[in-house]
């Protein structure tokens, strides 16, 4: 297999390194880090950031709490199914798409592909559908909208499944190839989960998605997360208890097998940057849509 680092959607938040620990700007930089990755089952999609349709409609697909608080910078470039093409695909050929979490940020695309199947977790999709994302977010952060075109789901109980380095309830994907594997990690929503993909040669890269959001939180007995970050973390999620332990652990797999396994979250840029092998530079404007009259 091989695997593709892409940046599905750039935000902006004011706060600079405050939020992202590094910049000296007024506005930090977040990424939606996502994987296309080639396979003998066709191609497959994890997660897919903002779509065509929200950068063409944002006021329409997107929550304007949202759209204020992190400021996307809405690039057709960044999307998906652009980025599919321009690296010389057909995205009729993405047969499959694995959602972490039907956040506004990582389920954008979805009907940017109508020829793929799209894997989550049961749980996220009935909290998904009901809107029942935490007390303040829960009507902003989940946008059906953005997957009501969406045909084909397949679900997956959050119970039984195989241990992966001890994480439980760890499962195959239907009509994906076993290096393919669904992780829960349940506390940012409730049915959050990771994403394990096998590389050749044996070892893993681990897609955690939101259960960290800045490098400092993991590799270290003494972690570290910017305050901006921090609050988005406590903003977000809907079991803190369950987020953290779930944080602790995927801590804990750093720390004993980060030989076996390389983890990367899903806004951080840095890691990023050495995942993809690239300089990721931040656009040169770095204005809210609301300025632009979207």
């Amino acid at each position: 297999m091989r695997i593709h680092h892409l940046n599905c959607g750039t935000c902006c938040p004011a706060g600079g390194r405050l939020f992202d620990g590094r910049s000296d700007a007024a506005q930090g930089v977040l990424v939606c880090h996502c994987l296309l990755i080639e396979t003998d089952r066709g191609l497959v999609l994890i997660d897919t950031g903002f779509g065509a349709k929200d950068v063409d409609h944002p006021s329409l697909r997107l929550s304007p709490f949202f759209l204020g608080l992190n400021i996307p910078q809405l690039r057709a470039a960044e999307t998906a199914v652009a980025q599919v093409r321009a690296l010389g695909f057909d995205p009729a050929d993405v047969r499959h798409i694995v959602v972490t979490h039907l956040d506004f940020d990582h389920a954008g695309g979805l009907e940017d592909f109508p020829n793929a199947t799209v894997h989550v977790t049961a749980r996220e999709r009935e909290v998904a559908d009901q809107g029942n994302g935490g007390a303040f977010v829960g009507t902003r952060r989940y946008r059906p909208q953005q997957w009501n075109e969406v045909e084909n789901w397949q679900l997956y109980p959050l119970g039984g499944g195989e241990p992966w380095f001890g994480f439980d309830s760890v499962r195959d994907l239907k009509g994906l190839p076993p290096e393919i594997l669904l992780v829960p990690l349940a506390g940012h929503t409730w049915g959050h989960s990771g994403v394990a993909v096998q590389e050749d040669g044996g070892k893993w890269l681990f897609y955690a998605s939101d259960a960290y959001f800045y490098r400092g939180e993991i590799g270290s007995e003494d972690y570290e997360c910017p305050p901006g970050l921090r609050g988005y973390q406590r903003l977000m999620n809907v079991d803190a208890a369950a987020r953290l332990a779930n944080q602790r652990r995927v801590r804990e797999l750093s720390l004993t097998h980060g030989d076996k396994v390389r983890i990367f979250c899903a806004h951080d840029v840095v890691e990023f940057e050495l995942l993809s092998g690239r300089r990721y530079d931040a656009p040169a404007s770095r204005t809210a849509l609301a300025e632009h009259g979207r």
